[in-house]
């Protein structure tokens, strides 16, 4: 959605001019009556038995990106009118959006009354509020607010700053949504722009290891845990990549979704275990999840996030493309039962709300898809859910015809829907919280702030609830009420006893929830539990104990890891993963205290090794990598600290591998630039491998290991046109390349000449420009020569300016500029093909096509296989369908499932207007005077990796870079609609609307 994670079309990403529709600038208040609800439902379809009724929608509501329902049943709305302000003219309100509360007072299951809790300039387009009493936490990047209504008549009296810092002001990829948890503290997130924790005076806040929460310790999207008051923070997962809403559930487990680099349908559902890496880029690198790496997964989706490396928590469930939104775990009984005790989510992309089933599967889980609603109006864009006291479900609509990216196809609507069993009235839920039965009674509602108070209330209590509550956890009959009734306990003085009881039941999810909450003690108080943990027979249970180890030392330690490590059988990456966490900081006495049980030769010990950060088991996973020649043991390698494993490297290509070329070359690329240039054996054994290949695996290699001897024979290749462009790439990238490819130019034949322009031509840097230009302008060229750089000039997108330059100064012959003129038309950017054009002294120029107004092309009907020819002229050179097409801007294979033909028009017509989150244009500058601009594909603190336009990437070390910054413009050619006649417009339209999910 407009303000979710996913954006669907970088280029296809624009909104519409409001101003033009009449929409004011300043939202007048209008009475609000019951005719204002009166929504067409009949393009949503739920479950049999259940029904869909709206609650509320525009005028008394506007664009809702998040939503909770308090004690009273009362719908709080936060509102984005301002959304991405003055974006394509779209107007904003000077006063601010809202948080505004809806509420049913007649009884008749529709909104009648609104109130705003609070409007300001400074509330631009948040993205979390939780209703919790008398406060309200509101999120929007780069604050976390803390609002008060003190005199409780609805109305906030203060505010004060909780957490700062987030990402930038409105991004949607920094601060989400809080929620309560049944331990009473509060969870929440941050999307991968989020970055850092700051308190209210700017200042790091620090983990629950004392380390500022930050990129040097965590990467990407976080999720975290703390006191009511903003305290003792604790990072509970990371490396996501924008991780909307974060659910708990009564056990303390912890779920969310996550959002794909839009396009590569690869959208995920996670079970969260603490302190657990989920791999959306490389753990030990940063680079991006595109950037090639060995054992590479195979498919694009699962390729996403990393699943192949050692570190990496598995997704629960990928459910394809989409823009995944609000999610809540949905703990009552009014709903059917295959809905109850599940994960709730909202997906905007592909206009559902669904139910994700989940079961146990060895240490982690599976899941089933369970849609609760779909729709054939594509503008339904749900973006929130929330459970009433009652048990029926709310969702909040943001109603537009676009879906991601930083646009609002329109700013006028939005809903609220109720969903609820058939003929089930919405009516008020009455509580008490005066005795410890009635509170704990009202403990068991499924609506979150009833819950809070009730936990507030038998918290205060004391000892007078006590007895209730012990009654709760030893005999109720669900288990959920159960674990709510032992969290109020555990704040208790008999909190280890009532541990104790909880790891003596059943149940493995109270068995897990004893060891959540006695990890947060001191080890020598639950070591007994853990010992008993390490022998349960539930692999879940086991799973949460070695978790639990986490950056605890100690022999007692080791020998219950290495205990829990010995029941590990090779066939579960969930329990593994669990492992790794819980050796986190210790790898070395873990390894060895499992090493001394002797589990050699058994799949789960080459497992282990496999995910060792350990040099201790570095002779373990050479003999595996010797025996099995398997990629993925080789990837191991790079997750091995130490210089160790490089002498290994050597001792294996030396050894076992000495016939075996491929494995050699496997093996080399594993260590390092400056160990081969420290060491000249390495070097050496470098050298002889090389003289084995030839082609783009020994240009690689090369350009790797920066190998300046090998200068000659890359130029050979280039004379040879053996992979001239990357030869002449790589030789460019060597000391002193620049100076002997011109030298060689100039002392060639004209064959050679030829050869080199032809690898010249894609190179874009000043040096190769400025030889082609010079190869143009030397009278000892021949004329051939000279007419074959004029024709490629100007083929390299980041010399365009270089070559516009020439013939604005009027440097170029005048027999050769129609040449030259040519070389610019398949420029990106139109305003490059326009100003080469005005050169010619007779030249066509393009003639902008007028078409009619958006309303009458969305009625109008194509050819989507000639639509096809459209695409295929005008847009593959950017968009991939499938296979077909470039890889640059995002894939548009599932176009039609996420985007109205509203929405891809004014995505067209206005590329500036949105661009996606992770398709901006950036630029860089190099030391040597080149220019680029493309989407970053990969960045750490070394290496900046760059797709510039027509799908080329190229590499950077930022120690070579003069400036790099985020330009405002997107890289989608402007007026690329105003080349095509309005049947060839709508043919498009057409084409693209059948590309949908199969």
């Amino acid at each position: 959605m407009k303000f979710a994670k996913n954006t669907p079309l970088l280029f296809l990403g624009g909104m519409i001019s409001l101003v033009s529709l009449g929409i004011p600038a300043v939202i007048q208040p209008k009475k609000i009556t019951s005719d204002s609800v009166q929504v067409k439902v009949s393009e949503l379809q739920v479950p049999e038995g259940l029904e869909v009724k709206p609650f509320a929608s525009e005028p008394m509501l506007i664009n809702p990106t998040n939503i909770d329902v308090d004690s009273k049943g009362r719908v709080w709305v936060l509102e984005a009118y301002n959304y991405r302000p003055g974006i394509n003219g779209n107007p904003t309100n000077p006063q601010g959006d809202r948080i505004v509360i809806l509420e049913d007072t007649d009884g008749n299951g529709q909104a009648d009354s609104r109130k705003v809790f609070y409007q300001s300039p400074e509330l631009n387009s948040p993205l979390g509020i939780a209703v919790l009493d008398s406060m309200v936490i509101v999120s929007q990047s780069p604050y976390i607010w803390r609002m008060f209504d003190d005199n409780r008549d609805g109305k906030a009296d203060r505010k004060e700053v909780m957490f700062s810092g987030i990402g930038g002001d409105q991004h949607d990829h920094g601060a989400h949504a809080f929620t309560f948890g049944p331990d009473g503290k509060l969870y929440f997130n941050i999307g991968n722009e989020g970055k850092q924790l700051l308190d209210a005076k700017g200042n790091p806040v620090l983990d629950q290891d004392g380390d500022p929460i930050g990129p040097k310790k965590y990467r990407q999207g976080m999720v975290f845990r703390c006191n009511l008051d903003g305290s003792q923070v604790e990072v509970l997962g990371h490396n996501f990549r924008n991780n909307y809403e974060v659910a708990v559930d009564s056990y303390g487990g912890l779920w969310q979704s996550d959002n794909d680099d839009d396009g590569n349908k690869g959208v995920r559902i996670n079970a969260v275990f603490e302190h657990g890496n989920y791999g959306y880029v490389d753990e030990m690198t940063g680079e991006g999840w595109s950037v090639n790496r060995t054992n590479i997964e195979k498919e694009i989706p699962l390729r996403h996030w990393h699943l192949n490396d050692p570190g990496v928590v598995p997704n629960l469930l990928q459910t394809g493309a989409g823009s995944p939104t609000g999610m809540i775990i949905y703990e009552g009984n009014l709903l059917p039962s295959k809905f109850q005790n599940q994960m709730i989510h909202t997906d905007a992309g592909p206009n559902v709300v669904r139910s994700y089933a989940t079961t146990p599967w060895g240490a982690g889980y599976e899941a089933r898809i369970n849609n609760l609603i779909t729709s054939r109006d594509q503008w339904f864009r749900p973006a929130d859910v929330a459970a009433a006291p009652d048990g029926s479900l709310f969702v909040a609509d943001w109603y537009d015809p676009g879906v991601g990216g930083h646009q609002a196809g329109d700013q006028a609507k939005g809903r609220i829907y109720r969903i609820a069993p058939k003929s089930h009235a919405y009516k008020k839920t009455t509580f008490d919280l005066s005795t410890p039965e009635s509170a704990f009674q009202a403990l068991q509602n499924p609506n979150i702030e009833i819950r809070f108070l009730a936990f507030q209330a038998l918290k205060k209590m004391g000892a007078k609830a006590e007895s209730v509550l012990e009654t709760a956890f030893n005999t109720n009959e669900n288990p959920r009420f159960r674990a709510r009734a032992f969290w109020l306990l555990n704040q208790g003085p008999r909190s280890n006893e009532f541990i104790s009881k909880a790891f003596e039941q059943a149940n493995p999810n109270l068995k897990m929830m004893a060891i959540r909450a006695a990890k947060q003690k001191p080890f020598a108080e639950w070591s007994a539990l853990a010992a008993k943990a390490a022998r349960d027979q539930h692999a879940s249970v086991r799973r949460e104990s070695a978790i639990a180890l986490r950056h605890l030392s100690g022999e007692a330690v080791n020998q219950i890891w290495a205990s829990l490590a010995m029941r590990h059988g090779g066939t579960d990456r969930w329990y593994l993963e669990a492992l790794g966490i819980g050796a986190d900081g210790n790898w070395d006495e873990r390894f060895m205290a499992y090493a001394a049980l002797k589990p050699e030769n058994s799949k789960g010990y080459a497992d282990i090794v496999w995910r060792a950060r350990t040099e201790k088991a570095l002779p373990a996973l050479i003999e595996l990598i010797g025996s099995t020649k398997s990629l993925a043991y080789f990837r191991a390698l790079d997750f091995m600290p130490g210089e160790q494993k490089s002498e290994a490297i050597i001792g294996l290509i030396s050894g076992k591998f000495a016939n075996d070329l491929t494995a050699q070359l496997e093996a080399i690329r594993h260590i390092k630039p400056a160990y081969i240039a420290a060491h000249p054996e390495a070097k050496a054994m470098l050298s002889t491998l090389l003289k084995q290949i030839d082609g783009k695996a020994y240009l690689e290699l090369v350009d790797y290991y920066q190998l300046k001897e090998e200068s000659s024979r890359v130029l050979g290749m280039i004379l040879a046109k053996t992979e001239s462009s990357k030869a002449c790439q790589v030789l460019y990238n060597l000391p002193g390349g620049a100076e002997l490819i011109r030298a060689k130019f100039f002392a060639g034949k004209e064959t050679e000449q030829l050869a080199f322009i032809e690898s010249l031509r894609y190179q874009g840097k000043t040096e190769s420009a400025q030889l082609l230009f010079d190869a143009m302008t030397t009278p000892a060229c021949s004329k051939t020569v000279q007419m074959q750089a004029a024709r490629v000039i100007g083929n390299a997108y980041p010399t365009e300016e270089f070559v516009l330059d020439l013939l604005e100064k009027k440097k170029i012959a005048v027999s050769y500029v129609p040449l030259v003129v040519e070389s610019l038309q398949k420029a990106w950017r139109k305003s490059i093909r326009m100003k080469a054009n005005s050169y010619l002294d007779k030249h066509q120029t393009e003639t902008k096509k007028a078409h009619p107004a958006l309303a009458e092309l969305v009625k109008m009907s194509g050819d989507a296989v000639k639509g096809k020819i459209v695409f295929t002229n005008s847009c593959a050179m950017c968009h991939l369908v499938d296979k077909e097409g470039i890889d640059f801007g995002p894939k548009l294979s599932e176009i039609g499932s996420k985007l109205s033909k509203e929405g891809m028009y004014t995505s067209i017509f206005y590329p500036n207007a949105g661009i996606g989150f992770g398709y901006e244009t950036f630029e860089v500058k190099t030391k040597s005077g080149d220019t680029y601009q493309g989407i970053v594909v990969s960045k750490n603190e070394t290496d900046i990796v760059l797709r510039i336009p027509g799908g080329i990437v190229k590499s950077f070390k930022t120690s070579t870079l003069k400036s790099y910054k985020q330009m405002p413009e997107s890289l989608m050619p402007e007026g690329l609609a105003d080349g095509m006649s309005t049947k060839e417009l709508v043919d498009l339209m057409d084409y693209l609307s059948t590309l949908k999910k199969k």
